[in-house]
């Protein structure tokens, strides 16, 4: 049964669900933009049976606080650092993480902040590399970081559109009666909140901080040998296949699965990639365990 509970983390609410054995090898689910703790409601079953499951909602999305871009310096070491504050005040030290979009980022901060505390990397369409940008989409975001003027943020305010959100979950699924429309619809109510489109601007300028920390995440990879699974969408339009390849470059041992789907691959895909996930915790249980 999953639980679903408010912490107070430096002066800001944050929810999070919560599933699974107390005593239980953890895993922390992050999720990505735009959308919240809402997309892993389906797979924190599939793994509650052997695992305690905690994911948040990041600050600015889903049930969490949302405290307007003038309060909160949005930042993704403000995120990480209010995960890292939650994950301290619920006791969890050591635990695997299974990032998507954004929550990559922060996952990546997370390890690099305490990588004794990463037990495993699960990664689905959550990029680490620069082979995993999709140029077409990335271009407008890379405009905005360059310059920002009204014309090259009019250029991101799309992603907060009812068309892009639609599209993120739909483009690249083979059958798109599989993906529930209370997936973009849930997004897109709390996305029209006032003055969460300035939160989102923020982060998305706050994006170019994410590429230079690849290097430091490789050396994480190779110096940890930390086990690593890449379940990935394939027909992804945002972060492409290339991205889940290349893990395997720093962690040669690393399972990568393309899984026929886009960038919601877990909306269509959520039984197998619960086996994948939970097999592969399985057979790192010394490690995941520990």
């Amino acid at each position: 049964m999953t639980r679903h509970r408010y912490a107070t983390v430096n002066g800001h609410t944050l929810f999070y669900r919560e599933a699974g054995p107390a005593d239980g090898p953890v895993i922390v689910l992050l999720h990505g933009f735009p959308t919240s703790s809402f997309m892993f409601r389906n797979l924190i079953p599939e793994l509650a049976r052997d695992y305690r499951v905690i994911a948040p909602d990041h600050l600015g999305f889903g049930y969490s606080d949302a405290p307007s871009a003038d309060e909160f310096d949005y930042t993704f070491d403000a995120l990480a650092d209010l995960t890292a504050g939650l994950l301290k005040q619920v006791g969890v030290a050591r635990y695997a993480i299974y990032v998507q979009d954004y929550g990559a980022p922060i996952g990546w901060r997370l390890a690099l902040g305490d990588p004794a505390a990463i037990t495993a990397v699960i990664t689905q369409n959550g990029n680490g590399y620069e082979a995993g940008f999709i140029e077409d989409f990335w271009r407008t975001v890379w405009d905005f970081h360059r310059e920002q003027t009204p014309e090259s943020e009019a250029g991101v305010r799309q992603a907060l559109t009812a068309d892009a959100v639609k599209w993120q979950y739909l483009h690249g699924e083979p059958d798109e009666s599989l993906v529930s429309p209370d997936t973009w619809h849930h997004d897109l109510a709390l996305l029209a909140r006032p003055g969460n489109d300035k939160v989102q601007l923020k982060l998305f300028g706050d994006y170019a901080t994410n590429p230079p920390l690849y290097p430091k995440l490789h050396e994480f990879l190779r110096a940890s040998r930390v086990p690593v699974l890449a379940v990935w969408g394939r027909n992804d339009g945002i972060f492409g296949p290339d991205g889940a390849r290349a893990f395997a470059s720093d962690q040669p041992d690393a399972e990568i699965h393309l899984l026929d789907g886009g960038h919601f691959v877990l909306e269509s895909h959520v039984e197998e990639i619960g086996q994948l996930v939970t097999r592969f915790l399985a057979k790192n249980a010394h490690i995941v365990g520990s």
